[in-house]
């Protein structure tokens, strides 16, 4: 039996790929363009909404990828970051959602006199401002961040990984690549990610988003990434009788994390409805594949919804949510004894729903 958006609602979520920069409210960015003198395509909170989603409903990532311009923006400050890491919070924490990993670019966000290590803190202290406000509301929830360095720059330097292991005790659990990905491959950053390996930090890696297999597997192979990025592309290496590849083959022997955002894969063009979305495909096959919201602003959306297209779509019912709930749950960037926690309390959530 399908699992619908009311009850989804109810259920214990791990939101494991959520880009900081990609879930303002609409009302947030206004107040703050306001406060900086950045124009706007509107000023009325609803049609924004709409403006963001529309813009980002082309195909492709490029396109998509411009809307960040606006949100980014309005970022530019200590007191904006704080805000909009406390907003991150309260706002996931409302959908049920009971850890969240923010991953977001601190090299973006430098144009108002922020230095990286006060960007840093200004993410880190917001998320703890949500996370006890939540817990004031009676509503448990954790919340961490991803620094993320983005693909597409000149020349490649450890300065985000080296800068996230400095704050590996404080709020920082892990360590990304994002951005526009063809013709910009993981390899580029192959540094930073031997400099995390050897200083034991986790990391994930976008990849097989936009562009095919080969990414994902620079990313597993040559990077070594424990989690991947999307990784939806990797149909493209299992024939249609379900064949498998070799590499297909290898990452599902190997169960490596792949964090699907399904609203988002449609607007970058992996499919045009979500029953060809290739979530199904993996799961049915054994991947080890979770459910996330990549741009919640971007793409209209909320891990709820999420939760709830996939069940109408592929006829999910809650022990399948659950499966891919504790498979975000297991694979959370955070100590083992944590991730055990969180898996209990998946478990205990979803029988209590299902009674």
């Amino acid at each position: 039996m399908t699992v619908d958006l009311d009850t989804c609602r109810q259920l214990p979520k791990i939101a494991l790929h959520d880009h900081l920069d990609g879930g303002l409210r609409p009302t947030t960015i206004i107040e703050e363009a306001a406060a900086v003198g950045h124009e706007l395509p509107t000023t009325d909170a609803e049609e924004l909404g709409r403006w963001f989603f529309q813009a980002a409903d082309s195909g492709s990532l490029v396109r998509y990828l411009e809307t960040f311009a606006h949100t980014v923006a309005v970022m530019q400050t200590a007191t904006a970051l704080r805000r909009v890491a406390r907003e991150f919070v309260a706002d996931q924490a409302a959908d049920g959602v009971i850890h969240a990993e923010a991953r977001w670019a601190p090299e973006q966000h430098l144009a108002g006199g922020l230095s990286l290590t006060e960007a840093v803190e200004a993410v880190r202290d917001g998320l703890a401002e949500g996370v006890a406000a939540a817990a004031d509301a009676g509503h448990q929830i954790s919340a961490t961040q991803l620094l993320t360095a983005m693909r597409h720059v000149p020349n490649p330097s450890t300065e985000i990984a080296e800068l996230a292991l400095a704050y590996r005790h404080d709020s920082v659990a892990g360590f990304d690549i994002a951005g526009a990905e063809d013709g910009f491959p993981p390899s580029r950053f192959a540094a930073s990610f031997d400099h995390l390996r050897r200083n034991n930090f986790e990391f994930t890696i976008h990849a097989g988003e936009a562009y095919g297999v080969d990414s994902i597997w620079e990313a597993v192979q040559l990077c070594g990434a424990s989690r991947i990025g999307h990784g939806v592309r990797l149909v493209e290496d299992i024939a249609a009788d379900g064949t498998l590849g070799d590499f297909a083959q290898y990452v599902l022997n190997r169960q490596i994390l792949l964090e699907v955002s399904p609203s988002s894969n449609l607007q970058t063009g992996i499919a045009t409805v979500m029953t060809d979305h290739p979530f199904g495909r993996l799961a049915d096959l054994g991947f080890n594949v979770s459910i996330n919201c990549d741009n919640r602003l971007m793409s209209a959306t909320t891990m709820s919804r999420e939760y709830a297209l996939l069940s109408e779509a592929f006829d999910y019912d809650l022990d399948d949510l659950a499966e891919f709930t504790l498979n975000a749950a297991a694979g959370a960037f955070l100590p083992y004894a944590e991730r055990v926690e969180l898996c209990e309390r998946v478990a205990v959530g979803f029988a209590a729903i299902s009674g």
